[in-house]
Order: structure tokens, then C-alpha cells, then sequence
């Protein structure tokens, strides 16, 4: 049986029987794998659950492109988050298309700090927290920084010119200044201030998180897919969700059953298996695919599958004058406070957080701005759109072993499967570092003289980490240094799900990062014939 049986194909078609790297999902990390093996000229089939959508089929309608884009498939909730009570089947804020959350993503992208590589050995013993130090340091990533920053144009790297300065940009940054903050400015970001790379220039839109029909902005969608097509060497499947990870009586895996979009079961053949499915879908697909073998779920032998869920602590800042801001104008975020991503617990918590501008249209505006709210207070905001400005938290939270992910057999998803549920309650530390950046956030409004500031309560998360980490103790995680699982020598991870620890910093860069080191270390293993 072909690929092209009932599977609609892009690229090379790669047999069924035929084992090659099978890479499930196609966002930062497995976009990003499956482009760096391809252009070596190693052959992958990318297994995406969405469909592959182009710059010409988003929508600039934010409701319209959000049922376009978003991971709306059921899912449940638990726990003392109040995304419970808000967005109970929507916990997190992702895409379900080729590119994968690069196509939603801030663009975002400054680095992880070397302190928070060992946050265990930094941090200490904090109760309630499950706390690790990763197997890799900064040192080992910084040459993998250098390439994921030149790959993605990240702005104010490598010669690369600051995005240009919009309203919302103008009030925060005079806001940080007045309040003593000195590491302020309009990037690093991943969205072209000049052309470059064959993308080009931001043309300042307001319309970031919605596909970016401009194409201005990196993703996996607009360079790693189309240049691994142009390899031959890539089978990219649309429309086909992996549902369960087989293996041999020798311990390694050696194909992935997947779902295409009529809802017929096919197998790919694989040598190697690179999960990418995001924090949430692949413990999930590990978990699905327990045997005899692996009882608890495939590489699960730690019980630490799905465990140790981060979503990065989060929350927004509006405030209003008397006078228009117009914070739409320019790019969604445009601007990074980097004063407080450092590790003082001198403000009462552990690690450090960012500030970093934010604007949401005003549909939504209306849903986010306090889920459930109605009234004269609350209209009175929508009434002052166009005087707002916005920024964003966005902090270190701490991993903690309840907060996980599981399989909740009572409810089933549309192919019959059962859904992955989300429990996450805050952490100590998470509760207060939140209430110190709100009052950051108050007194940086404040001192450019707004009316009035509200605190919005976090979004479906956006920053999904962990579930899946590396650990030099295999009994403490479950992947090795190189994202390799523990239990299973072939069977790697690509994606968030790896990381240990969450750091402030937005993710997509060191995933990025992350994916380039792993891709690297299987060329030299398939060179040495491990793999």
C-alpha cells in the first residue's frame, strides 16, 4: 500500500512499508527536525493533524482565522486554574494546521539565561515544587542560539534591525524608563523589520497572531516545510493524526499508526519515531500507545509521562487614557522588558518574568478581558479601545508532579479516542510572582499617567512545557540530553515537551534551538549506524 492510497500527500510519496523518519507534528520542533534531515538528504514522512493552509487561505477576521487554525478538538480541564471555570474545553491556545503554533506564535525569541538550566541547583528546595536540573547547560545550546536567531531573523541579533516602534511600544517604553527599568526595547523578535531571507518586511499590520498573511513573520510554515519539500526528500501528510507508536520484540519502535482525514487507519514504517505534538498531544500519543511491554505508556517506565506540566505563568495588563493609543497599530507584540528576568528572591519568589507588549482586536478583547464579566464597568473598557495599551506577563512557573497530563477514558474525542485532560493549579511561587508583576505593571501605567489599569486573567495557554523532560537520572524523567527516550533508543522528542525546567523566556527559540542540536546528534548516529 502507498501513502497515496487515501492520504492526501505533499512532496515525495514514501511508501508505508518503507522506514524512514517519521516526525509527528509539524510546528517548531518537528518542522524544524524533519528540515534539518531532508536538506542532509535523509528521508521523513511528517504526520500533521491539521490541514495545510497557506498565506492565501487565512482569513483576516480573528474569530474567523481562529476557527481556521485553533487545536479545537475536545478536551477537559481539572484543577484550581481558573481556565476551568473560563475555557473549560479549550486549555490551551494552539493551532492544528501545517506550521503548528509558529503560525500563532508573538515571535517572541529572547534566549534562555544559564541560571535557569539549573534551577534546582539555583532555586533550591522549594515545597511543592519538582525541581530539576537540566542535562544540558547553556554552553551547549549557545551554538544551536546562533543558528535558530539567523534561521528565524530574529530582530536585534546578529546585525539584524529593531522592529519600528509603534504606540503601545512608545507608552510602555516610557512607562519603563520612568520606573528605573533599563533593559527595554522593540525585540529580539522573529518578524522582519527589513526584508530578509525571502520574507519580507513587516508591514506593521496588527494582524500577528491570525496566520501572518504577509509571511513577514518566521514560522515552519513559510521556510523549514517548503525548502524540506524542495529536497524530494519529505512525504508531509495534512489531515493525519497519530493515534498510537508500535514496537518490536528488540525494544525499538518500528512504525506509527495514524488516522487520515476520512478516518482510515494507516501504518508507517519507521526507523526512527521524532514526537512533536506539543505538551499536551504527545503524552498523550504516548500514553496511548501502552503494551505489554510498557504497561504505563510507551517510554514510561518513570511514571513521569504527561507529568509536570508548565504552561508559563501569564497574565495582561490593559490600561486606559484619556487620550488614543490605538495599540492595533503595528505588529501584536512589539516590545520586551527584560529587567525582571532575573533570579532575585529578594521580590518574594523564585526566578524571573517579562514584560512584553500586547494587543488583542476587540471581538477578542470582549472574550479574554475577564471571561464571564458583564456591565457598565466592564463595556467602559470596550467603549476606550482605541485609548488602551496592553502588555503581557510572562514568568517562570514552577513544575510541580500533579500537574499533568492524562487520558480520560469517560470522554472521547471525534475519532472514538479518549481526550487528554489538563490539571494544572498554580504554585505558590506562580501566585507571587503574578501579583508582583501586576504591580509592576500598575506602576508603569501609572507613571505615564493612566486612568485605569485591569488585570486580565491568564489565556487558554500559548506556552505548553514539559510532560515530557529530560533528565540525567532516568528514573527522574523521560528523555535523555538529546530528547532520546529513556526507555526506547529510537524513539525521540521534538518539541516543548522536553524541556525541564520552563525558564521566562518565550519557548519557540530554544525549541528551535533544541530540535537543531537533536537533528544534529541523529545524522550522527544514522552516520554511525545506531539508527
Amino acid at each position: 500500500m502507498t501513502a497515496t492510497d487515501s492520504t492526501q500527500t505533499h512532496g515525495a510519496p514514501i511508501e508505508h512499508s518503507d522506514p524512514v523518519v517519521v516526525v509527528v507534528g509539524s510546528g517548531a520542533g518537528g518542522g524544524t527536525v524533519a528540515h534539518e534531515l531532508t536538506t542532509k538528504g535523509v528521508k521523513c514522512v511528517v504526520l500533521e493533524a491539521g490541514p495545510y493552509l497557506t498565506q492565501d487561505d487565512w482569513v483576516n477576521d480573528e474569530w474567523e482565522a481562529f476557527g481556521q487554525m485553533a487545536w479545537l478538538d475536545m478536551r477537559t480541564t481539572s484543577g484550581g486554574w481558573r481556565i476551568t471555570r473560563d475555557f473549560p474545553n479549550l486549555p490551551a491556545w494552539i493551532v492544528k494546521a501545517v506550521g503548528g503554533t509558529t503560525t500563532h506564535w508573538s515571535g517572541a525569541t529572547p534566549r534562555f539565561m544559564a541560571h535557569e538550566f539549573k534551577a534546582r541547583s539555583t532555586y533550591g528546595d522549594i515545597p511543592g515544587a519538582n525541581l530539576l536540573d537540566w542535562p544540558i547547560g547553556l554552553e551547549d545550546l549557545a551554538p544551536y542560539y546562533d543558528r535558530a536567531e539567523k534561521a528565524m531573523g530574529s530582530t536585534h541579533r546578529h546585525g539584524r534591525p529593531p522592529m519600528p516602534a509603534n504606540n503601545n511600544y512608545k507608552v510602555f517604553a516610557n512607562g519603563a524608563e520612568r520606573i528605573g527599568y533599563k533593559h527595554y526595547a522593540t525585540g529580539p523578535y522573529g518578524t522582519n523589520a527589513e526584508p530578509y531571507d525571502g520574507r519580507p518586511a513587516s508591514v506593521q499590520d496588527g494582524f500577528n497572531f491570525q496566520g501572518d498573511k504577509s509571511g513577514a513573520k518566521w514560522s515552519t510554515l513559510v521556510r523549514e516545510i517548503p525548502r524540506a519539500l524542495e529536497t524530494g526528500n519529505l512525504d508531509l501528510r495534512p489531515n493525519c493524526h497519530a493515534v498510537r507508536i508500535t514496537h518490536g520484540s528488540d525494544g525499538k519502535v518500528d512504525a506509527v499508526e495514524y488516522l487520515d482525514g476520512q478516518g482510515n487507519l494507516h501504518k508507517q514504517a519507521a526507523r526512527v519515531v521524532c514526537v512533536a505534538g506539543n505538551s499536551i498531544e504527545t503524552p498523550r500519543l504516548l500514553l496511548m500507545s501502552a503494551s505489554a511491554e510498557h504497561p504505563d505508556g510507551l517510554a514510561n517506565s518513570s511514571g513521569q509521562v504527561g507529568r509536570n506540566y508548565m504552561r508559563h505563568l501569564t497574565g495582561t495588563a490593559y490600561a486606559r487614557f484619556d487620550k488614543p493609543v490605538r495599540m492595533y497599530r503595528g505588529e501584536t507584540m512589539a516590545g520586551i522588558i527584560a529587567d525582571e528576568a532575573r533570579h532575585d528572591t529578594r521580590r518574594g519568589f523564585a526566578g524571573g518574568f517579562y514584560l512584553e507588549t500586547l494587543s488583542l482586536g476587540p471581538a477578542f478583547l470582549a472574550s479574554f478581558l475577564e471571561p464571564g464579566a458583564w456591565g457598565r464597568e466592564f463595556t467602559s473598557w470596550l467603549d476606550a479601545y482605541e485609548n488602551l495599551a496592553g502588555m503581557w506577563i510572562v514568568g517562570e512557573d514552577m513544575p510541580q508532579a500533579s500537574n499533568r497530563i492524562t487520558l480520560n477514558h469517560d470522554v472521547k474525542d471525534q475519532h472514538g479516542l479518549p481526550v487528554p485532560n489538563v490539571h494544572f493549579s498554580d504554585h505558590a511561587n506562580d501566585v507571587a510572582m503574578r501579583t508582583y508583576a501586576y504591580g509592576q505593571a500598575d506602576q508603569l501605567y501609572g507613571a505615564v499617567d493612566a486612568l485605569a489599569v485591569h488585570h486580565t486573567p491568564p489565556y487558554p495557554a500559548t506556552h505548553n512545557l514539559g510532560t515530557c523532560r529530560m533528565s540525567a537520572d532516568p528514573t527522574d524523567g523521560v528523555l535523555d540530553r538529546w530528547g532520546r527516550a529513556h526507555d526506547v533508543p529510537n524513539l525521540y522528542v521534538s518539541d516543548g515537551s522536553v524541556m525541564t525546567t520552563g525558564a521566562a523566556a518565550n519557548p519557540t527559540l530554544t525549541i528551535v534551538a533544541l530540535a537543531m542540536r537533536q537533528a544534529e546528534h541523529l545524522l550522527e548516529e544514522m552516520g554511525r549506524g545506531t539508527l
